[in-house]
């Protein structure tokens, strides 16, 4: 079973574009129908191929948003950068009804389920929040009690992706705690930061799990990564309990 699984995991398969959705002015999120039985769990990505009709192909690697017990499709929650040749496609040329290529799911270290329990830091930086979303939406759909602190770090208010959903799972009041801090403007809301993330920041969030953390996610650019993960370390969390997730420079 776990060779076949390995299998279909290495293959490359069809995918149809069934959804688009934006998000932020540069954040949208799209969402797939796998042509084969896609199993997956919080915190792992595809690969994402794209192939012109000469021939040239582009691959990229997204995480992947949806929490594995919503349905059968696939939120990826791709940013736009200019530069990008993927990124730029999907935001200026996809529509629904397209047919793309994908593999996956990839990584088994950056995952959480509620199996494994809590308490649970989850720190994101600009897109670096996407998988920790699937996450937080996994532990909502499983009706999950496990205390799970989300502190996001973004330029602005209107950037901040999935904002108005995990505001309104913060407001349950069922084990969810939601932090955010802006970079470049003063929040609109009140308990919140407007900074860089920093060793004070931690601190604060960690006290107010109920108790250390059991393990710590941290993912986003990796200058935010290697700030976040001292940071942590430095209050006092074992290095063994801290997994990252890096991308770009």
């Amino acid at each position: 079973m776990q060779d076949e699984l390995l299998a279909v995991q290495a293959k490359w398969q069809k995918a149809n574009i069934i959804g688009i959705v934006r998000q932020t002015p540069r954040v949208t999120s799209f969402f797939f129908k796998p042509a084969l039985p896609f199993f997956y769990r919080p915190g792992q990505h595809v690969d994402v191929r794209l192939s012109a009709p000469d021939g040239y192909q582009a691959q990229r690697s997204y995480s992947i948003a949806s929490a594995p017990d919503s349905s059968e499709t696939i939120e990826l929650a791709i940013e736009r950068l200019d530069d990008g040749e993927v990124s730029t496609f999907f935001h200026d040329a996809a529509e629904i009804g397209d047919e793309i290529e994908l593999r996956g799911p990839i990584g088994g270290h950056f995952v959480w389920t509620t199996e494994d329990g809590g308490p649970v830091l989850l720190i994101g930086g600009g897109s670096g929040v996407v998988p920790l979303v699937s996450m937080v939406r996994h532990r909502a759909a499983q009706g999950s009690a496990a205390p799970v602190l989300l502190l996001y770090s973004a330029r602005t208010w209107d950037e901040l992706i999935f904002r108005d959903e995990l505001l309104g799972l913060a407001q349950r009041a069922n084990g969810f705690d939601l932090s955010l801090t802006l970079t470049r403007e003063a929040s609109p809301r009140e308990n919140h930061y407007a900074r860089r993330i920093d060793p004070a920041i931690i601190e604060d969030v960690l006290a107010r799990l109920p108790m250390p953390p059991k393990l710590a996610f941290v993912c986003g650019a990796n200058a935010f990564v290697t700030t976040a993960a001292d940071a942590l370390i430095s209050a006092g969390v074992p290095a063994n309990i801290i997994r990252v997730e890096r991308y770009g420079v």
